[in-house]
């Protein structure tokens, strides 16, 4: 997926998000991603289910993967984060 198709969720408002989500389907991308890790995993949901129940009812989800990244501290620790990545694609062909 290219990259100009990705949206990566973090700690902005979930409208600015849908937002974003919106202009790229009615600039006729079929599909983007929603990907966000940590605490903004919550947020990338919310987003996912806003476009698709008030927004464009035509859009499903295509899938969901979640998975964890090892992110180096600066003091050399190794930490576990969650991530996740949500595919939409827009339908009515």
């Amino acid at each position: 997926m290219p990259e100009s198709n990705v949206i990566f969720v973090g700690s902005k408002p979930v409208m600015n998000y849908v937002l974003a989500a919106i202009t790229l389907f009615h600039g006729n991308i079929k599909e983007i991603l929603i990907r966000a890790r940590g605490r903004a995993i919550s947020r990338s949901v919310d987003v996912s289910e806003i476009i698709r129940n008030k927004f464009l009812t035509d859009v499903k989800v295509k899938s969901i993967t979640t998975g964890t990244e090892k992110l180096k501290t600066d003091d050399g620790h190794e930490l576990n984060i969650s991530t996740i990545e949500i595919v939409l694609e827009r339908g009515g062909d």
